[in-house]
């Protein structure tokens, strides 16, 4: 699937249009993404009401002390996880002023890949304060751009979806 930048701005307005709706602010962590949603999300004009802060948090010693990932969960699942997508959601709610959160972390290759984990891999969580988080493992085709634009794409459709 070919997402292009137009797509991500497109996605990233409609979320940023539904969270001043309510008048909440926007906060996410990204790994394999590197930082595309957060900059998808600022390349909006305005979005400073809507969009918070973004976390690139790429190696575990940053999901660490950036979102407070414990190590154990990072040892038992590995950081392509739901556990550990779950666990850089909550640390994105716990560091900062966002009502809403998203984290994304995955393999987006060519390489990294592995049986169990093939590469194209994603792992995302969703967090609303006062609902339970939403997780979701996802497996995407193509090159290592292609992989990290679709992430990119499901995590802003997916949280424009949960906040409308």
């Amino acid at each position: 699937m070919d997402v292009t930048q137009a797509r991500l701005e497109g996605l990233a307005l409609e979320l940023g249009q539904a969270l001043l709706a309510r008048g909440w602010m926007l906060a996410c962590a990204e790994s394999c993404t590197g930082g595309w949603a957060a900059q998808a999300c600022t390349a909006i004009a305005g979005s400073s009401a809507w969009f918070e802060r973004g976390f690139v948090t790429y190696s575990n010693a940053a999901k660490m002390e950036l979102l407070g990932v414990s190590e154990p969960d990072l040892l038992r699942h590995g950081a392509v996880s739901l556990e550990v997508a779950r666990a850089m959601a909550e640390g994105v709610l716990a560091h900062s002023r966002a009502r809403v959160a998203f984290a994304i972390t995955g393999i987006a290759g060519p390489t990294g890949g592995s049986p169990e984990k093939p590469v194209g891999t994603v792992c995302f969580a969703w967090a609303v304060q006062g609902r339970e988080i939403r997780l979701e493992r996802a497996l995407f085709a193509g090159d290592r751009r292609a992989i990290r634009a679709q992430a990119v794409a499901y995590a802003l459709g997916y949280m424009r979806d949960a906040v409308a």
